[in-house]
Formats: structure tokens, C-alpha cells, sequence
């Protein structure tokens, strides 16, 4: 099979961005989610990532997701190029494994059979070759699914961890390098999930189903001399998917449960799920951690990609900072000090702000293209050249990028690979509403972005955007979001009064209230177990009641809470935490 290299400029044709070097990122990643599809009673087709694992070797990252038919290269976590190697497993790799050492990179694929591990020493070339054939499966139901390979420099030991199920635990094992990684000695189980006793662990949409959850998506961690062995819950259907971590001394064991889990959690705002993903550096020595934010439109497994800035503070409490994680972000040109310095700033402005489209299909309303919501979603009568969407800011504002999402409604597209899946649209913005400037000109990309995200060079001040459609491959023209982010002019919010948190009877779960304050667009009600450390973020639209249930707390554990208020020109000061025991 050939290498397949999606090539891309930042921005084609006469777009602003041709010339400029991007600086920021936002989430969902933008890179083209291969299609996917469902034989259910009739074929479901989707663009989908899930189950991500980044890894930077020497110097330079790959991106594995399931079942995408081939890896992503990048020299600069931004510009993606998809690569179609040279071997590939005929049924495709589920939540694959991928680890580097030295100048090696070795990939595995979930499984309950025999299969092998890939190496290579150009993966940016597609060149992959059999370094083993796995040795006979382990017990029925045992895997090794969702698995993390594992080198301990110090102790030059190779180690693998497992799981996915909401029965067996994750489990664990040395490797045999002498015996091309074959399991030394016995699996052991590692850590079983524990909802009884940590309120995150438990299902459905916060915290609030009785079905019992699933752990999975195992990774570790070594950092200053402790194990952080990574486990994904309760379950990717809903908006509550997280990482946790337990931490040991050694990589087998024994660990203790982190009291400040989950590490990396995000059950508000656009992007809803952060669980099941990995933990890596950059060339600068920041960490990241990633996940898989739930879609749910067309199939319930429906996912995309997002990274987190994430770090260990001074007591080797690991966290990822999802405040304000949806929203874009710079790239680092250095190791950041301050978990927040990565965010540019740049608000949202087009929450739940007028539009109007050139057509409507059925009942798909232009409405649905700022509520912030990716699965609701506008359909235009037909998907042809010059169909538009208008949003009316209200004002006057500094318009810095934006992202436009698009939504797969009756795709039916089954070959992933056809040369004509691409998206063109043309971004125009205004002051008036009839001299526009064109912003963006993708009149010429040959490239599938179904969450492209545009950075302008400059900032440009207007109250009208504009989304003009050139052309998609899918049936139908469909975009659930148009965000777009900058600032106005109007004064930041005050800081919310009356902050309250209440234990409830049932101590997984508190209560916090505030008091709202004029002009806010939304709050980030915020928390942790040390007022210095509330590294957790709920994030909630100023339309919503001022009271909200967290249900991710653990028995026995105290926390600090506090609220902070945002809108279209900053955020406030976050209130004083208060304490609950």
C-alpha cells in the first residue's frame, strides 16, 4: 500500500493565513477523522477519533486513534499529516498501544488473539515491520485490550498494562526483551474501580446512572521516581468520561488511590469528555494529556481528540487543566510556569448570539449553530455551492479566530479514503452587515477538516460573520457550531457573591450556589482538595441556574470550591473557596 501523506498548508488560496506561522490550537483537535461506519440494521456512517495516544519521538509526535486506518505525524502538535504505512493490520487497530525507545517507536493493537507489535525507526515514512507475533492469548475475556507499553529507563525493565471491562480489573506485566517482549513471569491485577466509594467512577450523564461502570484505557507515568498508572471511567457515553490515576513506588505495585481524582475531567462546555487517552511530553518538557470528547450524533461511540495542558505541582499531585479547555489555546515555546498561561484570553462570543441561514432543511434550525452543543445541529435544503450562515455578534468586537464544526447527517460515505473528502468554505466578517472582508479563502483545500479552526494573523473588528459553503463530500451540508472567539468591549464581570457548597447526605456529592452578576456569559465553578489546588473546572452558561450538583467527589476526602464569572471580555477574579469536610 502507498504512503498516503495528507499534505496540508496551514490555509489555501488567498486565505490571510498563508503567510502566518500558527500560534494557538483549539479543541477539538482539527485533523481529519477518518470515516468510519456501523452495520446495524442500516449502515451508519461517521467521522470518528476515540481512544487517542500521542507519543513524541525523537522530536516529533505521532497521533494513534482507532480504527483510522493509518497514524498522524506532526513536527508542532498543530499541522497533522496522516500517513497510510506500509503494514497495517487487515482489521485495523483498536485503542492501539505506541510507545518510543531510543530510536524506536513500537505500536500494538487491542486484542484477544495473537497478533504482533510494529516497530519502526521511520514512522514519518510509513515504514513498519513485525518485531513479534504475540504469544498465545491470555484467558477468555482477559485481553490484553486497551493496552500501554511501558519502558523504565532507570531500571531498563519493559512493562505492559491492560483492561477494559466493568469486571476485570487493569491488569499488569513485566515483559521479556530477550524474548521479543513476551510476558515475564505472571499478569497481575492492578486496580479495580471503586464507585461506592469515588463518585466519578460512577455512569451516565453526572454521575447519575445505577449501570455499573467501565474502567479502561490504561497508561503510565513515571515522574520523579513514581508510578502513575492512568485509567480512563466511567464509560465514553457521556459527558463525564475522565482519567484518574492511582500512584505507586514500583510499576507493578502496590497503588494507592489519588485522593484529587480524576486528573483530567471535563463535563461542561463544548467539548464534553476528557477520558481515555495518554500522557506525554513535548520538546519543551510540558506534559499533556489527552482524551476523547463525546459526540453522539449518528452512533453513540461517535468521538473526537483533545489535549490538555497538564503538570505534577510541588507534592506530585498530577492534574490536566480543562478550565476554559474548548477555547483556543497558544502553542508553547517553552516550559509553561502557570497551569493558565497557555490560554490566550480570547472569549467566545457567538453563545446563542442571532443567525440566519440561506436555507433550512425540515426542522434542523440555523439556531443550533451557537448553542454550544455538538449534537444539535443546522442542515441546509442542499448541500451546494454559496449556502450561508450569518451571525450577528450585537456589537462591535475584536474577532481573533473560529472554528467551524461540522456535522455528519446522512453521510453515507463508506470508503474513507475517496480523493473527493475535503471541505472549501470561504469566513467573511463585517462591521455592518454589507462591506465584508473575506478572512479565510479555503476555496482551494483539499483537506477533510470537520473541525476546522482558524486562526487570524491579526485581530479584526466586526459585529456580522459570515460562513459561505463551497463544498463537502457528505449528502448533506450540516454544521453543528460556528464559535467564534476574541474580545468586546464590555467590562469584565465582577466576581460571584455568595458561594455556598454543601456536603450532601450522600458524600460523592455536594452542592454549590452563587449569586449571579450582571453581564456574564457563564461561571467555572472550580474545586480541589487544597484551596491552592482547585484544579477541577464544571463549566456553566449564564442561562443556567446558579446551583449545580457535583457528583465526582470521593468519600472521605475534603474540598475547597470557588466561582468564577466570564464573558465575551475576560474572566473575574474566582471568589474566596470555600471549605467542605
Amino acid at each position: 500500500m502507498k504512503i498516503l501523506l495528507a499534505a496540508f498548508s496551514l490555509f489555501a488560496g488567498t486565505n490571510l493565513l498563508a503567510q502566518e506561522v500558527q500560534k494557538t490550537y483549539c479543541n477539538p483537535m482539527d485533523i481529519n477523522y477518518r470515516y468510519n461506519f456501523e452495520q446495524l440494521q442500516e449502515k451508519i456512517s461517521y467521522r470518528s477519533g476515540a481512544d487517542p495516544v500521542i507519543v513524541n519521538h525523537k522530536g516529533e509526535y505521532f497521533l494513534f486513534v482507532t480504527i483510522s486506518g493509518g497514524y498522524w505525524h506532526s513536527k508542532d502538535l498543530v499541522n497533522w499529516n496522516y500517513i497510510v504505512p506500509d503494514k497495517w493490520p487487515m482489521e485495523d487497530m483498536c485503542a492501539p498501544a505506541a510507545m518510543s525507545v531510543r530510536d524506536t517507536l513500537y505500536l500494538f493493537q487491542s486484542t484477544f488473539e495473537r497478533r504482533p507489535i510494529f516497530i519502526s525507526t521511520e514512522p514519518e515514512k510509513g515504514k513498519l515491520i513485525f518485531y513479534n507475533r504475540w504469544p498465545p492469548p491470555l484467558p477468555k475475556d482477559i485481553g490484553p485490550w486497551d493496552p500501554a507499553l511501558f519502558y523504565d529507563e532507570e531500571l531498563d525493565k519493559w512493562y505492559m498494562y491492560w483492561g477494559s471491562s466493568n469486571v476485570y480489573p487493569l491488569f499488569g506485566s513485566e515483559l521479556d526483551k530477550s524474548q521479543n517482549l513476551n510476558y515475564k513471569g505472571q499478569y497481575k491485577g492492578l486496580i479495580y474501580l471503586n464507585p461506592e466509594e469515588h463518585g466519578w467512577e460512577r455512569f451516565g450523564r453526572d454521575h447519575t446512572s445505577s449501570i455499573k461502570p467501565f474502567t479502561e484505557g490504561a497508561w503510565m507515568t513515571k515522574h520523579n521516581n513514581k508510578y502513575y498508572l492512568q485509567y480512563g471511567a466511567p464509560g465514553t457515553e457521556y459527558n463525564v468520561y475522565a482519567n484518574g490515576t492511582y500512584v505507586g513506588d514500583h510499576p507493578l505495585g502496590p497503588f494507592t488511590y489519588a485522593p484529587y481524582n480524576p486528573v483530567s475531567y471535563k463535563p461542561g462546555g463544548f467539548v464534553n469528555g476528557a477520558g481515555h487517552g495518554n500522557t506525554f511530553q513535548d520538546n519543551y518538557g510540558n506534559y499533556w494529556n489527552t482524551g476523547t470528547p463525546w459526540i453522539a450524533v449518528n452512533w453513540n461511540f461517535e468521538r473526537r481528540i483533545a489535549m490538555f495542558p497538564t503538570g505534577f505541582d510541588s507534592d506530585g499531585q498530577m492534574f490536566a487543566n480543562t478550565r476554559f479547555g474548548d477555547f483556543p489555546h497558544y502553542l508553547p515555546t517553552k516550559k509553561w510556569q502557570n497551569k493558565d498561561e497557555l490560554f490566550t484570553g480570547w472569549m467566545l462570543l457567538s453563545y446563542k448570539k442571532p443567525a440566519t441561514s440561506s436555507s433550512v432543511m425540515d426542522t434542523f434550525k440555523v439556531a443550533s449553530v451557537t448553542d454550544e452543543n455538538p449534537r444539535t445541529f443546522w442542515v441546509a435544503k442542499q448541500n451546494k455551492e454559496g449556502e450561508s450562515i450569518t451571525i450577528d455578534l450585537q456589537k462591535l468586537c475584536s474577532i481573533n479566530a473560529l472554528q467551524i464544526n461540522f456535522t455528519d447527517y446522512k453521510s453515507e460515505i463508506f470508503d474513507g479514503f475517496d480523493p473527493k473528502i475535503y471541505t472549501q468554505f470561504r469566513i467573511f466578517i463585517s462591521k455592518d452587515g454589507n462591506s465584508w472582508e473575506t478572512v479565510a479563502d479555503l476555496s482551494k483545500e483539499k483537506r477533510d477538516r470537520p473541525n476546522a479552526y482558524i486562526e487570524l494573523p491579526r485581530p479584526v473588528e466586526g459585529r456580522y460573520v459570515k460562513y459561505e459553503h463551497i463544498y463537502v463530500a457528505a449528502k448533506n451540508l450540516a454544521i453543528s457550531d460556528i464559535r467564534v472567539f476574541g474580545k468586546s468591549k464590555d467590562p469584565v464581570p465582577a466576581t460571584p457573591g455568595g458561594v455556598k457548597a454543601t456536603r450532601d447526605a450522600d458524600p460523592r456529592n455536594a452542592t454549590v450556589t452563587w449569586q449571579k452578576v450582571p453581564g456574564a456569559t457563564g461561571y467555572n465553578i472550580l474545586w480541589g482538595i487544597d484551596r491552592n489546588k482547585l484544579y477541577q473546572t464544571y463549566q456553566i452558561w449564564g442561562d443556567a441556574p446558579s446551583s449545580k450538583e457535583i457528583r465526582a467527589l470521593s468519600k472521605g476526602v475534603s474540598y475547597y470550591f470557588a466561582v468564577e464569572a466570564f464573558n465575551e471580555s475576560g474572566v473575574s477574579k474566582a471568589s474566596e473557596a470555600v471549605f467542605i469536610k
